[in-house]
């Protein structure tokens, strides 16, 4: 940290230590001014959306009914469910809260977080799961609410959803909770009271007291939003979060003092950060594509409500979204599964639908709902999210789409080479470990290779696994050995300093990138920490005519060490092994044959939910037994391990007899494709001669 990082944290730290912590109280005539101190004309201009956007709106319920009919019955279910307090969140089960509500207590770990100063929860060492408890109170099911009031025209779920809201504010005053630890949680928290407070507008339930209570919480969490927004090494997907939150509560409520005042500023840092955390590429700074999603959509949400008023959204931000769409469409091209690599928190900016997860086909098509993002439109998939976005914007509907290109291409800022050719598609990792100095939701997954064909995945990412709730598994997903890159010595290439903080980053040096003949070259500094320091290289070889596909690992420096292959595969995989190769199987049928060899004597690996290793993670806070194969050796540096990975599927035709020989500055590699004999020469200081 710099030093006015470090005076502001301690200041920050000061400030929590206070005997007594005053928080803010608006007065109704603070909020709606000396002509209307009961808030009653406030309302009144609410309900006829006078001078504010309408998102949710009943008169385009039947329209969006008809032409969605399983998506609205999916969210009247998940409505009913929030009704009688049942609510299911990342990989638990889904649980029945008594009622009335309790908004501090943790059913998973039969927990009762404490009524005290936000500060000073230490959420990092309560018994409970602070994931869970937030999700709760983030409140994202009362959209739900709304909208199935909206639908339905059943009073039962407005009146849910209003008494809920009274009892969330009788229970949590500002400052005090679990739920207002951190400015972020009071961001997230206010896009959905807002919206769903609008989608309620006409109910005969809201009444003038509760209007002005619900203005004044959000009132009180703008401040919080503000005065408490994350800053220096901090500013990562949570100040976006707290940006949103101020801006949306100051959009909705444009004739509130209070609110009003934070419009210009959070809209101007939001238009900031959209270049920051989007880079100039397309991909996301915190190098992780479920945050990239929730990030994008906060600045959707934002740019959708402005643009609703009929103004321009800042120019950063819709460029962000547009560059953040292109690069994501051409991660999933025409079919290919969406690729994962660093953490997934399952984040929602805000939810329309009842999906538990947000699918990168789905966020593109709540993109082309708001911006008209002929790409992002192409490559989306149309949701409820995307169908009211889309009945707000209608002039945006009329998007011409465009043909994505299903080619390769290489994002330098974000650092990821993608390589298709023949229905395949590979990808390989080159980027930095994160954003700003903690990286905190990056992998120790430099040089990593994921491999899909024909649409499925058979080298991936193993997930994010846990938070909170299980810390070892938290470790093990974010480590070098579960990825498929190589380990050095059992250690990690970067530092672990905490659950979300990296003390030291492996640096990536990509030597070339080649598309046209499929060849990405790169190497890390990961291992230079240690006693006898190396470094690892790494070269894909995929020409577009060939199937197989080589990968070279060279390891320079000095001393013998133990140096491991990783190939995690998904868990609907089986693996069979024989002396140096894996032959992965799906059901009945081969797939995938993995080849190993190496300079020095190789053991062949294979592991399945054995201790951390051996787990697939579809959702935070689950994971599922999955094969993770490879091989390992110990020999002195310089030594190089090579693996061909050679899709089978229909043809079948198989691959044998690998070798690798290191001479000087020459690595040969050899195996037979049939009858042929295919050869790859990499000159470790000039080129690659590809395979003859």
């Amino acid at each position: 940290m710099t030093p006015r990082e470090v005076a502001w944290r301690a200041g920050q730290a000061g400030r929590n230590l206070l005997p007594i912590v005053t928080h803010y109280e608006p007065t109704d005539r603070e909020l709606f001014g000396v002509g209307d101190p009961h808030g009653e004309a406030a309302l009144c201009r609410f309900r006829e959306g006078a001078g504010r956007p309408v998102l949710l709106d009943g008169d385009r319920v039947a329209a969006i009914a008809i032409d969605y009919p399983l998506e609205v019955a999916d969210v009247v279910a998940a409505a009913d469910k929030a009704v009688e307090s049942s609510f299911g969140f990342f990989g638990y089960a889904e649980v029945k809260l008594e009622q009335p509500l309790d908004w501090h207590y943790d059913p998973i770990a039969h927990v009762r977080w404490p009524a005290m100063s936000a500060s000073r929860i230490d959420h990092r060492t309560f018994a409970g799961d602070p994931k869970w408890i937030w999700e709760l109170n983030r409140l994202q099911h009362l959209p739900w609410l709304a909208e199935a009031w909206l639908f339905t025209g059943d009073r039962k779920y407005s009146t849910a959803a209003f008494d809920q809201l009274d009892s969330w504010i009788v229970q949590n005053p500002p400052g005090i909770g679990i739920a207002w630890r951190g400015a972020f949680e009071a961001g997230v928290r206010a896009i959905s009271v807002a919206v769903a407070l609008q989608g309620l507008r006409d109910s005969p339930d809201l009444t003038t007291e509760r209007f002005c209570r619900v203005v004044r919480m959000l009132a009180q969490g703008a401040r919080r939003c503000w005065q408490y927004r994350s800053r220096y090494s901090s500013a990562n997907n949570h100040l976006v979060g707290e940006l949103a939150g101020l801006a949306t509560s100051a959009i909705f409520f444009p004739d509130v003092a209070a609110l009003a005042r934070w419009k210009a500023p959070a809209l101007r840092a939001l238009a900031l950060e959209a270049t920051k955390q989007i880079l100039p590429d397309g991909a996301g700074a915190e190098q992780a594509v479920g945050y990239q999603i929730f990030t994008t959509e906060l600045l959707l949400t934002v740019a959708s409500l402005v643009a609703l008023r009929g103004i321009r959204p800042p120019s950063e931000i819709v460029d962000a979204l547009d560059r953040s769409a292109t690069f994501l469409a051409g991660l999933v091209g025409d079919g290919d599964p969406a690729p994962r690599y660093g953490d997934d928190d399952e984040g929602f900016a805000l939810r329309l639908g009842a999906e538990p997860l947000r699918t990168v086909r789905d966020h593109l098509g709540a993109v082309a709902a708001v911006t008209g993002n002929a790409t992002a439109h192409e490559a989306g998939r149309a949701t409820l999210s995307s169908a009211w976005l889309r009945a707000a914007h209608p002039e945006r509907s009329t998007a011409q789409p465009r043909v994505v290109g299903a080619g390769s291409f290489f994002a330098p800022h974000g650092g990821l080479a993608v390589l298709r050719a023949r229905q395949r598609r590979l990808t390989m990792d080159v980027g930095p470990l994160g954003y700003l100095s903690p990286a905190a939701h990056g992998h120790a997954d430099a040089l990593a290779v994921t491999l899909s064909v024909d649409g499925e995945e058979l080298i991936g990412d193993p997930g994010t696994a846990s938070y909170y709730g299980h810390p070892d598994w938290r470790t093990a997903h974010r480590g070098s050995r579960t990825h498929a890159t190589v380990c050095i010595d059992g250690l990690d290439q970067s530092v672990i300093g905490g659950p979300f903080l990296w003390r030291r980053h492996a640096q990536v040096r990509v030597r070339s990138v080649d598309l046209s003949n499929g060849i990405v070259d790169a190497e890390h500094d990961g291992y230079v920490r240690l006693p006898e320091p190396v470094v690892h290289r790494r070269c894909l070889i995929a020409p577009p005519t060939r199937h197989a596909v080589l990968v070279v690992d060279l390891i320079t420096g000095r001393g013998s060490h133990e140096m491991r292959t990783s190939w995690p595969l998904p868990p609907d995989l089986d693996v069979s092994a024989t002396g140096g190769e894996h032959v992965v199987s799906r059901g009945d049928t081969p797939v995938l044959q993995i080849l190993h060899g190496a300079t020095g004597e190789l053991v062949r690996d294979e592991v399945r939910g054995e201790g951390m290793l051996g787990w697939w993670s579809r959702r935070l806070e689950s994971r599922e037994p999955s094969w993770l194969v490879g091989a390992h050796c110990v020999c002195e540096a310089p030594a190089v391990l090579v693996t061909v990975l050679n899709p089978l599927g229909a043809r079948d035709e198989r691959v044998s007899n690998l070798e690798v020989a290191l001479d000087g500055r020459r690595i040969v590699a050899r195996w037979r494709e049939g009858e042929a004999e295919i050869v790859v020469d990499v000159d470790t200081i000039a080129s690659v001669r590809l395979p003859s």
